[in-house]
């Protein structure tokens, strides 16, 4: 069956997650001493981090694949499904703008927390996309539960929430020295989903065009 150049570009959640895996498992190379295990995978693209340079070339494809897969995404659900789970999407797209641009305008200023106002901004970009994600996952998952046509998202939405929701409270219970491990579950659940909801609208069939209440 013929996909139409929008389902293509749902791919491109796929080529955002691999360039952002590739970031996170190659960047350390140019950052002597940096730990895995017990460091943030933000400490890697910090302002001052030595392993800056190789990030935003390995990570290329990251920001503009993620934005451009969520907006697509967005237009091409529009009519289908339901209301409720194009709602948890389009929250979940809005999610991934304030992620791509708000850490770009405010990295950290220095691995881990220094304190700048930049670091301060990095941590409010951080809170918003933390209650979008939540929120529109959620939403997703509800939307999963009450129609069998959208329980392939409200899946792929529980796992992605059970990695942040493993990030967030294993980071206070592991030590510190494990910190980096647990938080990957966290960094990895939202670039993930996005790649999942880009799969869904390329294999999407012609018969699913009919919404449903």
């Amino acid at each position: 069956m013929k996909k139409t150049l929008i389902q293509k570009l749902g791919l491109l959640g796929l080529v955002s997650f691999i360039s952002y895996t590739a970031a996170v498992v190659f960047a350390p190379l140019a950052y002597p001493g940096y730990n895995w295990m017990a460091q943030a995978v933000s400490d890697l693209s910090a302002a001052n981090a030595p392993s800056l340079a190789l990030w935003n070339q390995l990570s290329a494809f990251y920001n503009v694949c993620e934005v451009v897969c969520a907006t697509v995404v967005c237009i091409g659900i529009q009519g289908q499904k339901t209301k409720l789970l194009r709602t948890g999407i389009y929250l979940f797209a809005c999610m991934e703008w304030i992620s791509a641009v708000g850490y770009r305008m405010f990295p950290l200023s220095n691995s881990g927390y220094a304190g700048a106002f930049q670091d301060v901004m990095h941590m409010v970009i951080t809170a918003a996309v933390v209650l979008l994600s939540i929120v529109s996952l959620t939403i997703i998952i509800v939307a999963g539960v009450k129609n069998k046509d959208c329980r392939s998202y409200g899946v792929c939405a529980a796992v992605a929430l059970g990695m942040m929701l493993v990030g967030a409270m294993g980071m206070k219970i592991v030590p510190t020295d494990y910190f980096g491990i647990i938080e990957r579950f966290s960094v990895f659940a939202a670039t993930g989903f996005n790649a999942a909801l880009g799969i869904h609208l390329f294999c999407m069939k012609p018969k699913e065009n009919k919404e449903k209440n």
